[in-house]
């Protein structure tokens, strides 16, 4: 049986130059050129860190939250009921990949997606 995290980890890690390693505060972080893209906590949790424009924007749709420990940052919360939230898990991660290879989102219209 596939967990949740071993199916976003496989989609993830198929994006170029993206690798994984460790989260300091446990789970699994997923980076490109050095940065961030995000991480997830085992099969309940993915934090990722967004403009706070965009941020807002993700927030006021109602998919994500604010970040669990820092609300008033950049970072937002994604809590995973089940394997019907790998997808959104995925977009989320997909934005961010985005914007750190092309430096800016190329079509923020994914939020009515999500």
């Amino acid at each position: 049986m596939t967990t949740i995290i071993e199916n976003i980890k496989k989609e993830i890690l198929s994006w170029p130059y993206v690798t994984s390693k460790p989260h300091r505060f446990g789970g699994l972080e997923f980076r490109i050129n050095e940065r961030e893209l995000g991480h997830v906590h085992g099969d309940r949790l993915a934090d990722l860190p967004f403009p706070m424009d965009v941020r807002n924007d993700l927030v006021n749709s109602g998919r994500v939250s604010p970040h669990h420990i820092l609300p008033q940052s950049g970072w937002v919360s994604c809590w995973i009921k089940g394997e019907e939230d790998i997808p959104v898990v995925i977009e989320l991660f997909k934005m961010r990949y985005d914007y750190q290879t092309k430096n800016k989102f190329s079509n923020c219209n994914h939020l009515s997606n999500l």
